[in-house]
């Protein structure tokens, strides 16, 4: 049975918006985006921007300083024949280890201009994570901070494949370490693209690893190209004149379409934080920088609310608010839009394609929903067996687009089981309605099966958070003494809440009242943290393992 959909209008009054609201559907715009056969990626982000006349916008905004486009040109150029001058060589891969800042913009674009292949790596993992990632990617060269080289400093001596480190910053000199700016100092500003096909690996991106070893994800040239203008442009409105600032770091797929793909695509400006997106720094930064495009996640936007004097702040200069990487829950939804009078637009995407696929649309926004296709992109609903299943009821959620990646390094079978001919199985379980909107029930390994009928832990999850009390949970289903499985709630109050059992009894009450009673949590724990990646999703098989 598929969850209750809420809505805030009358019958009648909905019906007749949504007549007059129809998301436009894929015949509206050009899906159709025709590359020539030599074609790399950096031209159109960059170098196009300088032959046409477009050098003197800013590209980037960092701290007091501007990069325009002129000048990120020059440098991504010396830093292209930088690599070459270290031995890298079309194909090599390039890791890159560091945080928002513009050298990660010189390296990203440096190493594909060239050919080779930038791999950016998560900033916030340990050093056995970084060591099965360069010895499984056998990247060439590591580009990396003083803040960071601790972290990969005791895994180098077995990096087997790995023949130089180049640092950015200012750091004694260490054994065979390379310094950035001398690299910079020596190196011609004049670089033209490699001759490399659109269908040409581009980069690699790691996933989080949150049930198994990271898995590099291929990407090619063309495959940036189909998110921007599939997806940047036609739902994001986005132009030269955007100002983009996303909470989300750039070595997340979701992060690097926000912060460079997409305002270097349109000639706009990207504008960089390098510290953690704590919502007194994210509001300073929206208001001094006055974007035009922000982009987080949903556990930041609940956070920016619960922060003392939120309605203080004056947001009216964005015109879009995106959210994605977790279900957005529909009172927080509702809570921004009452605080800000800013609808924030949901969207669903993966690292297989790169970045979002479904999403809402500006003023046709429906809490709860991760919205409707991208036009460009085509959506099943599956049952076990492949088939596909009537609107409204919940099935296993597959896709297709020009963005899919193409295979895992080095993981045949994950390779086989997921990307199955043109159609990625994401592992989200979904239902969609009659208006093409898609419903996110949870992923498929943490549905609950509840005295014989399916449960979404997402349905729950929602009704705790429009308690008062609840400032963020997670549901997982935990045997009872019979060894029956049964929602449990890891409950994170807000300030000023006290834990109790009476507090539990009443979070349960609530969820009884409104879902069905079978529904409701037999156990309420009250936690300080939830186990998240570094991309803000929560862990919940971190959650089922402490009841095991």
């Amino acid at each position: 049975m598929s969850p209750k959909h809420e809505t805030t209008k009358d019958d009648g009054a909905a019906e007749k918006e949504n007549d007059e609201k129809t998301p436009a559907r894929t015949a509206d715009y050009k899906t159709d985006i025709d590359l020539p056969e030599n074609f790399n990626a950096v031209s159109a982000l960059l170098d196009d921007h300088v032959r046409e006349g477009r050098g003197s916008r800013t590209a980037i905004e960092y701290g007091e300083d501007k990069i325009f486009y002129n000048q990120l040109l020059r440098y991504v150029n010396k830093t292209g024949n930088s690599f070459k001058e270290l031995g890298v060589e079309i194909e090599n891969r390039v890791a890159i280890l560091l945080p928002d800042e513009p050298a990660f913009f010189y390296s990203y674009l440096g190493a594909m201009k060239i050919g080779a292949i930038p791999i950016p790596f998560n900033t916030m993992l340990t050093p056995k994570d970084y060591y099965y990632m360069i010895k499984d990617s056998r990247a060439k060269i590591l580009v990396t901070s003083p803040e960071l080289y601790d972290n990969v400093r005791p895994i180098l001596g077995g990096a087997r494949y790995l023949k130089r480190i180049v640092i950015v910053g200012d750091i004694p000199d260490v054994g065979d370490l390379v310094h950035f700016t001398d690299l910079m100092k020596r190196t011609s500003d004049r670089l033209e693209c490699e001759e490399v096909s659109s269908q040409d690996v581009a980069l690699w991106l790691y996933s989080s690893g949150s049930t198994g070893a990271p898995k590099g994800t291929i990407h090619l040239h063309q495959d940036i190209i189909f998110t921007t203008d599939l997806y940047a442009k036609h739902i994001l409105e986005m132009d030269e004149s955007s100002r983009c600032f996303s909470a989300s770091k750039l070595f997340f797929a979701y992060g690097l379409g926000n912060s460079l793909h997409f305002p270097l695509r349109f000639g706009a400006t990207s504008i960089l934080y390098p510290g953690r997106p704590k919502p007194e720094a994210v509001f300073e930064v929206l208001e001094k920088r006055r974007p035009t495009h922000f982009f987080g996640v949903p556990t930041l936007y609940a956070a920016m609310l619960n922060h003392p004097g939120a309605e203080k702040h004056d947001l009216s200069h964005l015109k879009f608010c995106v959210s994605a990487g977790e279900a957005l829950q529909p009172v927080i939804f509702k809570r921004w839009q009452e605080t800000f009078k800013q609808e924030i637009i949901e969207g669903i995407g993966s690292t297989e394609l790169l970045h979002i696929f479904i999403s809402n649309r500006k003023n046709q926004a429906r809490p709860g929903s991760s919205g409707v296709l991208v036009p460009g992109y085509e959506a099943k609903i599956v049952d076990s067996e492949g088939k596909e299943v009537p609107l409204g009821q919940e099935g296993n959620l597959i896709v297709r687009g020009k963005s899919s990646a193409p295979f895992y390094w080095n993981k045949l079978e994950k390779t086989r089981k997921t990307m199955i001919g043109e159609w990625l199985h994401t592992g989200d379980i979904y239902n969609k309605d009659e208006d093409g909107y898609f419903w996110y029930s949870g992923r498929s390994d943490d549905m609950l099966k509840v005295g014989g009928i399916w449960v979404s832990p997402v349905e729950v999850e929602n009704v705790l958070m429009e308690h008062p009390a609840v400032f963020e949970v997670a549901v997982v289903g935990v045997p009872d003494e019979k060894g029956l499985i049964k929602p449990k709630a890891y409950v994170i109050l807000n300030a000023g809440r006290e834990p109790s059992e009476e507090l539990a009894r009443d979070l349960q009450e609530h969820v009884k009242r409104r879902t069905a009673p079978y529904k409701y949590p037999r156990w309420v724990e009250f936690v300080k943290e939830l186990p998240k990646t570094a991309t803000g999703k929560i862990q919940r098989f971190k959650l089922r393992k402490t009841c095991e």
